[in-house]
């Protein structure tokens, strides 16, 4: 996901933390003489949890404040005050709070739960055909093509391109630690973001260097670490078919 898209949602998590249980508390207003606060309050914690499902954790424990705030200035007597006098709501107000806290937290870690499950079942498919592809495909260039653009998406980057033979250059390379170095004589500098320009991927097989692919970022943050480690996997497939091909071997 870009960055842009990272921030758009963030943006409508805090909105929503903001607004959905205050509107969902003004719609229970009609019903509040009917409405038991204890019945009022799990339709609040719905609301929170609603909120949760889409944010962060502290969007959540906005919303489960939120909640607790609107039900008691709504919901509970004297009306349109930050007051409560009748124990019993004071009771039910603080276990809303409790609960959206709580449950805000558990929709949160279950949805990034599932987030990690589903970009997991990605990576091994991505990995899975790439190496079907090895054993099937009728020349490594089909492979490495494959993984340069697997690349691309999986790394959120502008661009891939593969360079065969010698080394020219001096770039930061994306080790095997999922780390991204350059190594400038003794000095080794490690990078928390994308460098600046191209970073190498390189493609070794049999324990020979043929090539590398080269990394065109978008910048800001680097991808997360299961995927650099997907990334340096894919390139190990490309160098593994180069092996196999008998293209001659290179460094």
């Amino acid at each position: 996901m870009s960055g842009y898209r990272y921030r758009l949602r963030d943006g409508v998590a805090w909105c929503a933390a903001l607004a959905v249980p205050f509107a969902v508390a003004l719609a229970l207003v009609p019903f509040r003489t009917d409405l038991s606060s204890t019945n009022a309050a799990l339709v609040m914690v719905v609301a929170v949890v609603a909120v949760a499902a889409m944010g962060t954790r502290a969007t959540g424990a906005v919303a489960a404040l939120c909640a607790a705030a609107w039900f008691d200035f709504f919901l509970t007597r004297p009306y349109r005050a930050f007051t409560i006098t009748d124990p019993e709501d004071v009771e039910t107000a603080v276990l809303l709070l409790a609960a959206g806290l709580i449950v805000s937290q558990l929709a949160v870690r279950t949805r990034r739960l599932a987030a990690t499950v589903t970009a997991d079942n990605a990576h091994l498919a991505g990995l899975q055909a790439a190496a079907r592809l090895a054993e099937s495909a009728d020349s490594a260039e089909d492979v490495v093509e494959y993984v340069r653009r697997e690349l691309i998406g999986l790394l959120g980057l502008r661009d891939c391109r593969f360079e065969y033979g010698t080394l020219m250059g001096h770039r930061p390379r994306l080790e095997h630690d999922g780390g991204i170095w350059l190594r400038q004589g003794p000095r080794i500098v490690e990078y928390g973001v994308w460098p600046e320009g191209e970073t190498e991927l390189r493609a070794v097989g049999g324990g020979h260097y043929y090539g590398r692919f080269l990394l065109s970022p978008v910048p800001g943050p680097l991808p997360p670490e299961d995927c650099r480690l997907v990334a340096l996997a894919l390139a190990a497939q490309a160098g593994a078919a180069l092996d196999t091909s008998g293209l001659s071997r290179k460094g």
